[in-house]
């Protein structure tokens, strides 16, 4: 009798542990999941107890909206939700549309990225690029050699691109650390050699009236370049999950795929820094505001669109994660967050940023101001012994890692390579007031392979002052030999504008080994402080070798 008793109560506990789980197959709904787990969560089901994980079995979950999780679905420390993968091959892959493809028109010279050949056609200038000719602000025109009469037949009749006939043309624009994507509105060929564009609004007013980036002309290292190609023209899903509101939700196992990039279909893509789009900008006609008499510009900027999002919520963590095939940002902590952990995810083929975090000033604020009230809306993340591998093949102004205004987090034991831009940024805002950013910590990493294609750029990238924080035992490689670079500030670490209160110590450099992903640098030597990247530095760096 007393081991029947124990057999039942045995029993009893082991449905309990496991009557949390609710398992979705392919085919299914993970928002139907998700409402259940609510109700759970709403009736105070004895279910919950222990936490309520939803399983996805093998195979792809299409998302033709995003996962919503509310406040209603938050967990508990001792009650998480979890939503997994089975097994270790993240079969289990809630996906949207792949990205849209493109057609280098011009130039069509072969250019070897080191990159397989196989992988997704994103925006890359596989094909080479040419360099301008001119820049005109007053006209609002671009000089470019005259292409190729191949090109001038399909995409030139009459001086006109003629859209409703003929694929839309962009050029896309080197602009030492952003690039513009601006649709083209009219091709006026003004000789044998030299041709004239113009361009479709609102990328055109964007481009021509803000002062920085724009194209150099006559730069140490030549003009910028461009390329003309066209994009297949479809609105696609961008993003998969939104977490707004709920806290103690945890990923783990899945996989994120197949995101589009729509508004440089609609917009073109005129950017500030860091694949920030700007949608107002222009320069001042007297210089100079309280805060900075040097600044000459104004800009708003939004943010970019990301395929999973964060905001509003606390330990919302992401582990042994998949992301990939992503047009945009992968993953973005936006605002009002603390306390998550980003721990062990791969993230390959990323168009945008890979991991973004914290405010950068978006529209309504000014980006330049100085602001106090930032900082402590995102802080406490930890991202740690993840994979990044080729991000911002989109928006080549974009980077591996990137933190604005955040606080007391940190960046370890990460591999971050095959970036178009810089690797690791962290901080925003150009000042050195205090702003609230302080204590964090970019320790462990290996960044290398990076700034193939823009310039003022750094493995590790730091922004205003930042007290008490730290840039300690990383490896990071000398940047790659971009070819279309119109200068050579490229650096390990880059303290721009204004860096404060770090202290930098034991560092290394060296060259990149062959071989598979993550392998030593060899020939390493520690990092001197007169080979880091200075852009007037406040007065509280400490230097350790």
């Amino acid at each position: 009798m007393t081991r029947y008793l124990l057999t039942i109560i045995l029993l009893l506990i082991t449905g309990y542990a496991s009557a949390g789980d609710i398992v979705v197959h392919e085919g299914e709904s993970l928002h139907d999941a998700l409402r259940q787990a609510r109700e759970w969560r709403r009736t105070n089901d004895p279910r919950c107890q222990g936490g309520i994980t939803i399983t996805l079995q093998e195979g792809r979950y299409y998302m033709s909206e995003p996962l919503f999780l509310r406040p209603e679905d938050s967990g508990t420390k001792e009650s998480p939700l979890v939503i997994r993968g089975i097994g270790e091959k993240h079969t289990s892959v809630i996906c949207g549309d792949p990205r849209q493809k493109h057609r280098q028109i011009w130039p069509l010279k072969e250019q070897d990225d080191g990159l397989p050949k196989n992988r997704h056609d994103d925006g890359l200038p596989t094909k080479g690029m040419e360099r301008m000719i001119s820049f005109n602000k007053e006209k609002r025109t671009i000089t470019i050699p005259t292409p190729p009469d191949s090109v001038l037949r399909d995409f030139v009749s009459k001086n006109t691109v003629e859209s409703t006939s003929r694929p839309p043309l962009e050029m896309v624009v080197h602009q030492r650390w952003a690039i513009a994507i601006l649709r083209v509105k009219d091709i006026r060929v003004l000789n044998d050699s030299v041709t004239e564009v113009s361009f479709m609004e609102p990328e055109s007013r964007l481009e021509f009236e803000h002062p920085w980036p724009q194209p150099v002309i006559g730069g140490e290292k030549g003009n910028s370049s461009f390329l003309l190609r066209t994009t297949e023209q479809r609105d696609g899903i961008e993003q998969l999950v939104i977490v707004d509101g709920a806290n103690y939700v945890r990923f783990e196992g899945i996989t994120f795929k197949h995101t589009c990039w729509n508004r440089p279909l609609h917009k073109g893509h005129v950017t500030l820094q860091g694949g920030f789009p700007l949608v107002d900008a222009y320069k001042l006609a007297v210089p100079g505001l309280p805060w900075d008499k040097d600044l000459e510009n104004q800009a708003w900027v939004e943010r970019p669109v990301s395929a999973v999002t964060v905001r509003n919520a606390h330990h919302v963590d992401f582990h042994s994660v998949l992301f990939e095939n992503l047009a945009a940002t992968a993953l973005d902590f936006v605002d009002n967050v603390s306390d998550c952990v980003v721990q062990k995810c791969t993230f390959g083929n990323i168009g945008g940023t890979a991991i973004m975090g914290g405010s950068f000033a978006e529209s309504p604020r000014e980006v330049h101001r100085p602001y106090t009230d930032l900082a402590k809306r995102c802080q406490r993340l930890t991202i740690k012994e993840n994979f990044v591998v080729d991000a911002a093949n989109e928006d080549w102004g974009a980077v591996g890692i990137a933190l604005g205004y955040v606080r007391h987090c940190t960046i370890s034991k990460n591999h971050v390579f095959f970036l178009s831009y810089s690797g690791i940024c962290v901080g925003w805002g150009w000042t050195p007031l205090n702003t609230g950013m302080e204590n964090n910590r970019i320790e462990g990493n290996n960044v290398y392979n990076y700034a193939r294609q823009l310039y003022d750029a750094g493995g590790i990238y730091t922004l205003s002052n930042q007290p008490g924080s730290v840039i300690s035992g990383n490896k990071v490689s000398r940047p790659y030999p971009a070819p279309y670079a119109t200068n050579d500030r490229g650096f390990c670490i880059y303290l721009d504008a204004r860096t404060d209160g770090f202290t930098i110590e034991n560092n290394y450099t060296g060259d990149i080994a062959p071989g598979i992903a993550g392998r030593p640098l060899t020939n390493q030597r520690p990092i001197r402080r007169d080979e880091i990247g200075d852009n007037h530095p406040g007065p509280n760096i400490i230097f350790k070798q």
